[in-house]
């Protein structure tokens, strides 16, 4: 049994691998980073674990998962299922890396656009090749809401909500309608320049909040909600 733990902006995600098979995932904040990694060791044999780090990973907490499992830690040099073309290969993210490889093992031979909504929205291309070639970063959908609130006077700070017309009728509308309508119109923009450039694709819709965008999206995706963990899995199977 294999553990992947992907530490994010936000949260910490965990997920339990039999194979390709995924047995169980879970999610919870950094403060119980400690509890929560104690349990799964007391809970589960575990054959071999990777870490994904986007945020900070203590030094308390890099010594309990040491004591605890034998463990890899994805970084820009860790080997991977894809040719990696991107300019600068040393800055790219390790959530990307790992967006590209699940792309590279479910999607073979394919071109592939994976897009990531969270903190931030991530474009990533992966041509028929197997070549990943790079993609885009743009604010995720309460980085939105929160920008808007912080720089003007008058805007209140407002959660995630379907909008109830594109015309909006009230202040609250108007911010639901250009934040909502907004990322799906850049949604759906992106993927036809894609489709202009590379014909045939194949795109996936990822990350916290690609459940409530993809009814709202015009263009025909994938709903992959578990497809970074998938990814994280297929680089440790690569390693092991």
């Amino acid at each position: 049994m294999n553990l992947i733990i992907d530490i994010g902006n936000t949260r910490v995600k965990t997920a339990l691998f039999n194979g390709d098979e995924i047995l169980e995932v879970d999610s919870f904040t950094i403060k119980k980073f400690g509890k929560k990694i104690k349990a799964i060791h007391a809970n589960y044999s575990i054959k071999k674990a990777l870490i994904s780090s986007v945020g900070n990973l203590s030094k308390t907490n890099k010594k309990l998962l040491a004591s605890l499992f034998d463990y890899l830690e994805l970084d820009q040099n860790t080997k991977v299922p894809f040719i990696n073309k991107y300019a600068t290969p040393q800055t790219l993210g390790v959530d990307r890396i790992a967006l590209a490889a699940a792309a590279s093992c479910l999607f073979p031979k394919r071109s592939v656009l994976i897009i990531d909504v969270g903190t931030c929205i991530t474009y990533d291309f992966i041509n028929a090749n197997n070549e990943y070639l790079g993609g885009a970063i743009a604010p995720g959908v309460l980085s939105r809401y929160k920008s808007l609130h912080d720089y003007t006077e008058n805007l209140p700070l407002l959660n995630l909500k379907e909008p109830q017309n594109f015309i909006g009728d009230t202040t609250e509308e108007s911010l639901h309608s250009g934040v909502v309508n907004g990322i799906c119109r850049e949604i759906d923009g992106v993927i036809s320049q894609y489709k202009e450039s590379f014909g045939k694709l194949t795109v996936v819709l990822t990350g916290g909040d690609a459940k409530f965008l993809s009814s709202q999206l015009k263009s025909s995706i994938f709903v992959e909600p578990f497809f970074l963990v998938k990814g994280l899995n297929t680089i440790l199977k690569n390693n092991i």
